[in-house]
């Protein structure tokens, strides 16, 4: 049996329904593994690699690079290293976590802001791709947690560029409203990364972690060509009235490529979402003898009426399983991520009989917790402890709430970004006799 991907399994599961519920959320997680889905996207037969439905003789070229940006580039790195064997050169991975490499640099940097290591490896990743021609093959896994790890910004320094993120996301943007920003202050976001591999061939496998998979807006799309405009991001700027963050008169916000030239020798490939992994959340609950639905993967709005609606929505005996990323409109001075903040908003509306987790799929929910569970336990553990549930929400205090409870998730960083997984159970009543 695979050891627990939540590390507090044996603390949370004192129900069957908790049971029930980080079994089905396991299920979820597991279905994404980052090596697990480039084994399913990416195959090598002898010197032909194939990959979403195209080949690449990979005899045919100098040196194939391998550049992972993102929450799964570390462990797809390793992944890409043994599929790829004798004709990798080399690359570097820029993730969140270091993990030991044979021919690709791993390197970690700071999320969900960037930082002056993250700088230097964007550098290290520039230069790499100043050396490539039309002889080369570089191969980019784009992945969630990119858009803060890979930073050059375009006559801006990263903390300007963290002090623009951290209002944005105060004021409660979408990741499409930040991400579409981030290209147009950036040098290498936005598709200015196949500009500068442009020309050699370029495959990007991606992780999608946006809701309705937007793949050029997963990790500010560096290997796609940008729809959005520099009109667009300066109307973000202006609509959440951040553009005096910047210091600087229009933010420095620069056009993206628009040459479709860049992009001629450039494939893009879905490897993974999360379709996939709340599709194995349905299958475990089925199997578990819920009625389970997956209710939306695009599920966005503010955490807190979120996780009200999904407390609401279950009968008896059903399984209600959701997917997205929610927004967090910071009104107090605490600390949560917007995982316990919808559990902590369905913490009021739930039915003794019923159950609402929400988790990140990478494990960083704003901080150690990955999510957290709602249920007839927590409100338990609240009253005996005298915490009240709706005093914490006003603070946006929802990391605490949780601490102070025992009721947080804990799973360390998992490897994969596939956005945010929710889960809302209804016991089954009693059969009669």
């Amino acid at each position: 049996m695979p050891a627990s991907i939540v590390k507090n399994r044996k603390t949370l599961a004192v129900t069957p329904l908790r049971r029930d519920a980080l079994a089905i959320l396991e299920a979820g997680i597991r279905a994404v593994d980052s090596g697990l889905a480039l084994r399913r996207a990416v195959r090598r037969d002898g010197d032909v690699l194939r990959a979403g439905g195209k080949r690449f003789r990979l005899d045919r070229y100098r040196h194939v690079y391998v550049i992972g940006i993102g929450k799964a580039a570390a462990r797809s790195a390793l992944a890409l290293e043994r599929i790829l064997g004798p004709h990798l050169t080399g690359g570097i991975a820029l993730d969140v976590q270091h993990v030991r490499t044979r021919r690709i640099k791993s390197i970690a940097g700071s999320h969900p802001f960037p930082s002056l290591p993250n700088m230097q490896a964007t550098g290290e990743i520039m230069g790499l791709l100043k050396h490539v021609d039309s002889r080369d093959l570089v191969i980019v896994v784009v992945s969630g947690g990119g858009s803060a790890l890979l930073c050059w910004p375009h006559k801006l320094k990263c903390d300007d560029i963290s002090a623009l993120t951290r209002a944005l996301m105060a004021k409660g943007a979408t990741i499409q409203e930040l991400n579409t920003v981030r290209k147009h202050l950036s040098e290498i976001q936005g598709g200015q990364l196949a500009r500068l591999a442009h020309p050699a061939t370029v495959l990007g496998l991606v992780f999608s972690d946006v809701p309705g998979d937007d793949l050029p807006i997963v990790a500010s799309g560096p290997t796609y060509l940008d729809t959005t405009t520099a009109a667009d991001a300066r109307r973000i700027l202006t609509k959440y009235h951040t553009l005096r963050t910047c210091r600087l008169p229009h933010c420095e916000v620069i056009e993206t490529p628009k040459d479709p030239l860049f992009f001629r020798r450039v494939t893009n490939v879905l490897v993974a979402s999360n379709a996939l992994a709340a599709a194995a959340m349905r299958h475990e609950a089925r199997r578990r003898g819920y009625r389970a639905r997956v209710f939306s993967t695009a599920l966005t709005g503010e955490a807190r009426d979120v996780g009200r609606l999904l407390a609401d929505l279950p009968r008896p005996g059903e399984a209600l399983i959701a997917a997205g990323e929610t927004t967090v409109t910071l009104r107090g001075k605490g600390r949560g991520g917007r995982n316990q903040e919808a559990a902590l908003g369905a913490l009021a509306s739930l039915p003794d009989d019923g159950l609402v987790l929400a988790c990140a799929s990478d494990g960083i929910d704003n901080g150690p917790h990955a999510g957290a569970i709602a249920d007839a336990v927590t409100r338990a553990h609240a009253a005996r402890g005298r915490l009240s549930p709706a005093a914490f929400l006003v603070r946006n205090d929802s990391f605490a709430f949780f601490e102070k409870t025992g009721d947080a998730i804990l799973t360390g960083v998992t490897g994969v970004n596939v956005s945010d997984l929710f889960l809302s159970l209804r016991r089954a009543p009693p059969r009669r006799t």
